[in-house]
């Protein structure tokens, strides 16, 4: 266990020794715990009805399915009931300062303190593991489902009935999607009460091409870097087609490693990423990219959710077109996955953030308290505005 200052105050993950995984750790079973101590800093006092908080290192699985580990922090609620929520965050960074378990101290979401307040322990977990792979989807799903492993081998009053799910927007949504997608043959023993799914990010290529010379722009780089993080041979290509002369250079281009999405989106703002590129878009198309944007940015091909699933969407989403994600819940609801699908035809991807909460709370309290009913497929169109 790691001493001295970090044992009181917060560090960035990189600067933290806590953060490493120990000797022989690959030989452990997914969602072994490898390191367990209280949340550095008093966590608890800035998480509103947390008594306690915990950050949990475990052994998962890469996008290659090879060993790797990632880090989970666990609130502990003021009045505890028999359920989780697990709760990704769309921190979508390839930097590891941006990662939830040191993050939570400046900006604790307030959905974390609704559901602590309703006597759930929350699951927060850096799914993006230790290389900061933003929308690598095996390694976000694997990562996910240990760190739930980990959090009920941990117990801290669940018991073995206790009922869980999960709950994420965006880059959260993704980590949740593909962790129902690889549940069945990744962590069978794993029985979900249900998932919310909300701004789903279906096809990384798709928002790539978006969001590309928009706003949002910023995205493309963060998950270029993040995808290919967990590929060498992607990585290698990728790093040998950017320019190395001219305004939109290599240099320019690799400042992303460093910056949170906020940073990202404001510094390539309206920018068009193919302008990084030797040969242009073809560059983020071609087949080395390619394969793993098929591979490990694409949902619905690693296996079929298990659980009740309530996917909400801004019909106008400018990051993810709204006809990926319909065309997703359409293949889940031809195979017989019991859906409920909102489409909110105010707002956009950002708007929805909010807008989506209060039908998320409802379809978690139900699914969590035993009342939710909805076993077919429900596709709606329902008006909710973020003010």
């Amino acid at each position: 266990m790691a001493t001295g200052k970090h044992d009181t105050e917060p560090m960035p993950p990189q600067d933290d020794p806590w953060y490493t995984a120990p000797y022989n750790y690959e030989y452990k079973q997914p969602g072994t715990i490898l390191r367990i101590r209280a949340a550095p800093g008093n966590l608890s006092s800035v998480m509103t009805n947390a008594t306690a908080a915990f950050n949990i290192l475990y052994r998962t699985t890469d996008s290659r399915y090879l060993p790797s580990w990632a880090v989970t922090t666990l609130f502990i609620p003021k009045h505890p009931k028999d359920v989780l929520l697990s709760y990704q965050i769309p921190y979508d960074s390839v930097d590891l300062t941006f990662s939830p378990s040191y993050q939570l101290y400046q900006d604790p979401p307030s959905d974390i303190s609704r559901a602590l307040g309703l006597g759930w322990y929350v699951n927060v977990p850096d799914y993006e593991g230790p290389l900061g792979s933003f929308t690598a989807g095996v390694m976000s799903g694997h990562a996910t489902l240990d760190s739930i492993r980990a959090v009920k081998a941990a117990a801290f009053g669940l018991t073995i009935n206790a009922k869980y799910a999960m709950w994420g927007y965006s880059g959260g949504a993704l980590a949740s999607e593909w962790a129902a997608e690889l549940q069945l043959q990744y962590a069978p023993e794993l029985k979900f009460s249900g998932a919310a799914l909300g701004g789903l990010t279906p096809n990384v290529t798709s928002v790539m091409l978006a969001v590309s010379g928009k706003p949002a722009a910023g995205l493309v780089p963060l998950a270029m870097l993040g995808l290919t993080s967990q590929f060498p041979e992607a990585e290698r290509y990728l790093l040998s087609r950017l320019k190395k002369q001219g305004a939109f250079n290599r240099d320019g281009f690799l400042k992303a490693r460093n910056y949170s999405s906020v940073q990202a989106v404001a510094a390539f703002a309206n920018q068009d990423i193919a302008d990084y590129f030797i040969g242009g878009f073809s560059d983020i198309t071609a087949p080395p990219i390619k394969s793993v944007t098929t591979s490990d940015g694409q949902m619905g091909y690693h296996g079929v959710p298990q659980m009740p699933l309530y996917v909400y969407k801004a019909v106008h989403d400018e990051v993810s077109p709204t006809v990926d994600t319909d065309s997703l819940v359409s293949k889940y609801c031809k195979i017989n996955v019991a859906i409920t699908y909102v489409r909110n035809p105010l707002g956009g991807h950002f708007d929805e953030w909010t807008a989506g909460v209060p039908g998320a709370m409802d379809f978690l309290q139900a699914i969590l308290i035993g009342t939710y009913d909805n076993t077919g497929c429900k596709i709606m169109e329902i008006a909710s505005s973020s003010g």
